[in-house]
């Protein structure tokens, strides 16, 4: 990469020991990462290892990508987020999106309702909260009696929104900071972004990019086919797809997920479809594919590792993907 983007992320947290978290975000800071993001679905919290990495990495930008407004109170939410940026002044940035049904519903007992209003009432709160203010409102989607931080954040940190179609883009471009993108491809970007820009110039435009680093493209089409089938069958996003364009493609997919016949659904993912969803390669070939997302309006890229399955250190891959090494 001839030119690396003045942000670069990494996402944590990797398999090893998360006491071991510190040294490993000290080791993708030197290589050049700029941002250490988390994410938060089946495995651990997405604040935690935050924390850890702010120990390591000092100076680095963190960032979540994302929590859910549903899974967290919205005064405990505005609590973590103090806290993080207390830790992290003017490093931490807030990631919040709705998540899916079956985060929400199926496996933290809440209902998914008005997703949109959710996530528009919790940015309204925040930016109140955050900001030391006394909230006393009642939102569409739930009501806040007389809380304020007793210790507001000297620097509140800027809230970006996960985002699929028009309504929630257009959401993050004119109530957040900053939206976040995933699944989709570099020329995606192109049809996403001015959605988001319809609300401003000048907002950040996190891209979670999936990263599979190996030059055995078998071995990375096997591991990314589970991942699109598990990913790609819930509702949310498989019509985010169908909306990206894809319809023909991952229709017979989607057919066959719908008939319970997993081992067709796997079979079913073009790989044309794996190809433009997921980077994979030499690490020089995934490098520029992520500086395509770049040059497509994304400005802060962040690596998702896929592990290969190839018994390869996640670490040493991580490395090998690092900017100051194009």
């Amino acid at each position: 990469m001839d030119h690396p983007p003045q942000r670069y992320g990494m996402t944590l947290p990797f398999s090893a020991p998360l006491a071991d978290h510190p040294r490993i975000a000290r080791d993708l800071a030197a290589a050049g990462y700029t941002d250490i993001w988390s994410c938060e679905v089946d495995g651990l919290d997405g604040f935690t290892p935050l924390t850890l990495a702010a120990t390591g990495a000092p100076d680095a930008h963190l960032g979540t990508a994302i929590v859910s407004p549903f899974t967290r109170g919205p005064a405990v939410l505005a609590m973590t987020a103090a806290a993080l940026a207390e830790l992290a002044p003017g490093r931490f940035h807030l990631g919040i999106g709705s998540a899916s049904r079956p985060i929400v519903h199926n496996w933290n007992a809440t209902a998914f309702e008005l997703p949109y209003e959710r996530v528009r009432d919790t940015v309204r709160f925040l930016r109140s909260a955050l900001a030391g203010e006394r909230v006393a409102e009642q939102y569409e989607t739930f009501a806040i009696d007389g809380f304020r931080l007793a210790r507001p954040p000297q620097t509140p940190p800027p809230i970006y929104l996960a985002a699929l179609r028009e309504g929630m883009l257009r959401l993050a471009g004119r109530e957040a900071d900053g939206v976040i993108l995933n699944w989709l491809s570099a020329d995606d970007v192109k049809k996403v972004v001015p959605y988001v820009h319809e609300g401003g110039s000048g907002k950040e435009v996190v891209g979670r990019i999936f990263v599979c680093p190996t030059d055995d493209a078998d071995a990375a089409r096997t591991v990314c086919r589970r991942m699109i089938t598990s990913y790609l069958n819930v509702p949310g996003y498989a019509n985010y797809q169908r909306w990206l364009g894809r319809s023909e493609q991952l229709q017979p997919m989607w057919d066959a997920w719908a008939a319970g016949d997993r081992r067709r659904a796997l079979a079913a993912v073009p790989d044309e479809v794996v190809d433009d969803l997921i980077v994979h390669g030499s690490p020089e070939e995934c490098r520029a594919a992520i500086r395509r997302y770049v040059d497509n309006g994304v400005t802060v890229p962040v690596v998702m590792f896929v592990d290969p399955g190839l018994g390869t250190d996640p670490l040493d891959d991580a490395l090998a993907l690092a900017p100051t090494r194009g």
